[in-house]
């Protein structure tokens, strides 16, 4: 059974950091590229991050370019994303993703907010 279960989301002061953890069981997660996606309330899901199967080469949304940083270990099944300098628009629900299967994690919350 495939399951993605993030974890370390939160408040956060804005210009903080947080790191994001999405734990994948059930598949073979050192073959399948990754991704980071966020939905606010009241808007569509958009794309963070993506990072390939290897970790060789990754992809940004513009609006988090130069502050957030996806990565992955494949030894503990598990992808991560680094969010530095947040701003009170990147308050929204993250979750994990595997594109080419399109699993879902549940999601984790982030408000940025002082």
């Amino acid at each position: 059974q495939v399951q993605l279960v993030e974890s370390g989301g939160g408040l956060v002061q804005p210009g903080g950091s947080l790191r994001l953890s999405c734990a994948a069981t059930g598949f073979t997660f050192s073959t399948y590229a990754m991704a980071w996606y966020r939905q606010a309330p009241g808007k569509e899901r958009e794309l963070v991050a993506h990072i390939t199967w290897t970790g060789g080469r990754t992809n940004y949304g513009d609006s988090v370019k130069g502050r957030f940083t996806i990565s992955r270990d494949n030894a503990k099944n598990t992808v991560y994303l680094q969010m530095n300098s947040l701003k009170p628009e990147d308050t929204a629900v993250y979750y994990c993703n595997v594109p080419a299967r399109h699993y879902w994690g549940q999601g984790t919350q982030v408000t940025v907010s002082s």
